[in-house]
């Protein structure tokens, strides 16, 4: 499915979140890098409030946040941050917050899969402005034959297992459309004035998320096909998430309350 180059001169097309310099992976041009043990390892990911996701992450992303179909294409992601450019999961050390869920999409950083000219076949790459990557590495690209070592390897196969994620993702969005589950659906919360009144009513967050009203609907025999094809679980862990944006916004508060900066 994907390859690493054998050429420095390998070009790619497209753009993803996180990548601002991708390079297709070869052994000419990386024989001497590899990845490196920093401080603040996602800090990369500090700025963003919303990360796709693929469907067979549903579930565990579910029990940290909400999880939303965004856009024109009803692209799912996990919404990490209530306010704009700002996760709230990474904290100010650069790690996780202890128990909470890490998206595949940012596991899979610096390595991607990328379209080469003749969009004919993929190409690895790595983002080469990535903060952990850079000479006498912990974790080399390759060895002193030219060859990718294990860890390399490793990547690549996961570069490879979550492509094959992102094609289920695309089928199982095609399923809710075919089926019209689709309504716009909003979060809303009603902030407090000073003297402890509530205010009128705002919007959180207005997204794209599946109709329990034509879930329940649906025919039994289609409920049982969901049922039986893994479709249902994952639709009921993303009904399950939207609760999350409560959670995310109490925690907010609170760090504020705290004096604690919210990053943006």
């Amino acid at each position: 499915m994907s390859e690493t180059t054998q050429t420095p001169d390998a070009s790619i097309s497209g753009a993803a979140l996180f990548y601002s310099r991708p390079e297709p992976l070869n052994a000419q041009m990386h024989s001497k890098i590899g990845l490196r043990r920093v401080d603040k390892p996602f800090v990369f990911a500090a700025g963003s409030q919303a990360v796709p996701l693929t469907v067979g992450e549903f579930v565990p992303a579910s029990l940290s946040f909400p999880i939303i179909f965004a856009g024109e294409k009803k692209q799912p992601v996990g919404v990490m941050g209530v306010l704009a450019n700002a996760n709230m999961f990474i904290k100010e050390d650069g790690f996780f917050e202890p128990g909470s869920y890490v998206p595949a999409y940012i596991r899979r950083y610096p390595f991607v899969l990328a379209a080469n000219a003749s969009r004919e076949s993929m190409v690895v790459c790595i983002d080469r402005d990535a903060s952990m990557l850079g000479d006498l590495p912990d974790l080399p690209f390759f060895d002193a034959k030219g060859e990718a070592t294990e860890y390399t390897k490793g990547c690549i196969q996961f570069c490879n297992d979550y492509e094959i994620e992102i094609r289920r993702t695309e089928s199982f969005v095609e399923l809710l459309e075919s089926l019209d589950l689709f309504e716009t659906r909003r979060s809303t919360y009603k902030p407090m004035t000073a003297e402890g009144v509530e205010g009128p009513e705002q919007i959180l967050a207005e997204f794209w998320g599946v109709s329990e009203d034509k879930l329940k609907a649906l025919p039994d025999a289609k409920l049982r096909e969901l049922m039986d094809n893994g479709a249902l679980k994952q639709i009921y862990a993303h009904l399950h998430s939207i609760g999350q944006f409560d959670n995310l916004l109490s925690v907010a508060l609170l760090r504020q309350n705290q004096g604690v900066t919210v990053r943006q």
